[in-house]
């Protein structure tokens, strides 16, 4: 044989070799899906990012059949934040106590809320009470859902409306109201 002839490998060196080769390569990956694993398991374990708590109003809802006013307050009821009222959003006074008015109203209570950081809210129905209507005029409901249409989270919705637990006199003297 000549020097210049280069001796060839015999096909079974080349599949050793790449057998080295792809033992090598499957180790690397290995490796790699460790190390994956092993920061993935770090964020699970680790305590979960606590979302800081947004600001809390309370909105005071009072709806008779003639006018519904909305009050946005703190926790404590101390302060006011808001108010918007039917009658603030409509013309014709035999208008107010309707649900569109109310529903304007609530908007315009959740827009300042929102630009004052709110982001829950619990709401507080009242109705005229007493010896006067037990129930919400129209507007109450309509408030509700204007609110929760908005980006403001509803957390508690309650009725607050004073119930007299004997009765009470109703106005009108005792021979009533002559027309």
């Amino acid at each position: 044989m000549a020097e210049d002839e280069k001796v060839a490998p015999k096909p079974e060196e080349k599949t050793e070799e790449k057998k080295v080769a792809a033992e090598e390569k499957k180790a690397e990956e290995k490796v790699v899906e460790k190390e994956e694993v092993a920061a993935a398991v770090e964020e699970a374990t680790e305590a979960p990012k606590k979302k800081k708590p947004g600001k809390l109003a309370v909105i005071h809802v009072y709806s008779s059949k003639n006018d519904t006013i909305i009050t946005a307050t703190d926790i404590s009821g101390a302060e006011t934040l808001s108010w918007a009222s039917g009658g603030m959003m409509v013309k014709s006074s035999r208008e107010e106590g309707k649900p569109y008015a109310a529903m304007q109203a609530a908007q315009k209570v959740v827009a300042d809320l929102r630009e004052k950081g709110v982001d829950a809210v619990h709401i507080k129905i009242r109705a005229p009470g007493g010896n006067g209507s037990k129930t919400p005029g129209g507007g109450a409901q309509a408030v509700v859902r204007a609110v929760a249409r908005t980006k403001v989270r509803v957390r508690r919705i309650e009725d607050v409306t004073p119930i007299p637990t004997d009765s009470m006199k109703r106005k009108g003297g005792r021979r009533g109201r002559r027309v």
